[in-house]
């Protein structure tokens, strides 16, 4: 028993109410994936392939999808091998010159609808890096960037050839800057065309080179180009320079100098988008009493009044003070502070009756009961002690 077909809107992938160009977009996909010349030596590629294919060819034409529609696959069995398509099956009336043609230009390097022409051409971009601190990030800066760039060569005003000759018709595209080739596919001669080789898609051939440039119509020198790093600027964002890229073709304009921005870590702040962090010690007596503290900012020392009792890990917030909005240099992010109580590893027996005294006005129990045990004379445990403590 001959093998079931499956339902052709499935094998393309597409709904019943599909139209006419979602129909050929779901084919250009599947053709291109499981094209043979994709796929060589790939049975079950070359199978797919033919399946949509044939799906295409009736979803493709007005009459046949409503024949489908109507009666499905049995619309053509017994009278469809008039065309010798894919196992007998009739490919006349479906269009695929268009799709083939763009799966052509791609495994050969053209397109049906065209090559490059020979007209203006706009130049590529050239991409430099440069590093910058984290302090000029913020407040933007000034850099000089060094780099090899073209320019029209001064001997043959940019034609290549030698002066007093001219650049010649070529006569492989006649001037057109593109050929045609024709390739074949299951479904007959598609032509593409291509870039030509000869001319490199100008037109125009030349015989007698320009000496200074060799042909080329540039000439390159090593230049210096002022860069304006925007405040606020982030790691890894790009600077673009109008038209300092390469030179354009046929008359066409040059491209960009696109400059990517590398900034510096700094040994104290942290940023995360117009956000600023950082981390500030604080002695005990600061934490306990409070008192005015010098906080470092990206504009310098500003004064900070620790309100007493602050605990350790309290973030406080210093409006205005983060990173420029590169939109509009007056909107700025937040500073963020965390303040950290110090501990002291190392103190002077003068620091330390102080301490013991503090905690004695501070009200320490323990310390309390240790303290009067000592001045009655007493000798008893520490762990007694600690024990009548928490007995009270």
């Amino acid at each position: 028993m001959a093998e079931s077909k499956r339902d052709y809107y499935e094998v393309l992938g597409v709904g019943k109410d599909a139209d006419d160009n979602a129909i050929k977009k779901a084919y250009r996909v599947l053709a291109k994936k499981y094209h043979p010349d994709m796929n060589p030596g790939d049975a079950e590629a070359e199978k797919k392939f033919k399946e949509a294919s044939e799906a295409y060819a009736v979803l493709s034409d007005p009459e046949k999808r409503r024949q489908y529609d109507q009666f499905g696959h049995a619309a053509f069995e017994g009278g469809a091998g008039g065309a010798g398509g894919f196992g007998g099956f009739d490919f006349s009336g479906a269009d695929f010159s268009d799709i083939f043609g763009d799966i052509f230009g791609d495994l050969f390097g053209g397109s049906r609808r065209g090559g490059r022409s020979n007209g203006p051409m706009r130049g590529a971009n050239i991409r430099k890096s440069i590093r910058i601190t984290f302090d000029e990030a913020i407040s933007g800066c000034e850099k000089e960037l060094e780099l090899i760039l073209k320019d029209s060569c001064t001997t043959c005003n940019g034609t290549g050839a030698k002066p007093g000759t001219s650049p010649e018709t070529c006569p492989k595209c006649g001037g057109k800057g593109q050929v045609v080739y024709a390739s074949q596919s299951f479904f007959g001669t598609v032509q593409n065309v291509q870039t030509c080789p000869n001319c490199g898609g100008s037109g125009k051939v030349i015989k007698e080179k320009c000496p200074s440039c060799s042909g080329t119509g540039y000439t390159s020198s090593r230049k210096k180009i002022q860069v304006s790093i925007p405040a606020g600027i982030d790691n890894g964002q790009s600077v673009r320079i109008r038209e300092k890229g390469e030179p354009g073709l046929n008359g066409g304009p040059r491209g960009d100098l696109l400059v990517e921005v590398n900034v510096s870590r700094h040994p104290i702040f942290q940023r995360q988008d117009m956000h600023i962090f950082s981390t500030v010690p604080i002695s005990f007596a600061q934490a306990a009493l409070g008192g005015d503290i010098r906080v470092a900012t990206v504009d310098g020392e500003v004064i900070y009044t620790v309100k007493p009792g602050t605990k350790t890990d309290t973030k406080v917030r210093l409006k205005g003070k983060g990173v420029p909005s590169l939109r509009d240099s007056r909107v700025r992010g937040d500073h963020y502070v965390t303040l950290v109580i110090q501990t002291p590893d190392k103190l002077s027996p003068e620091a330390k009756e102080a301490l013991r005294r503090f905690d004695l006005l501070a009200g320490n129990t323990l310390n309390q009961k240790v303290e009067e045990e000592k001045s009655k004379g007493k000798k008893r445990g520490f762990k007694n002690i600690v024990k009548e403590v928490f007995e009270e």
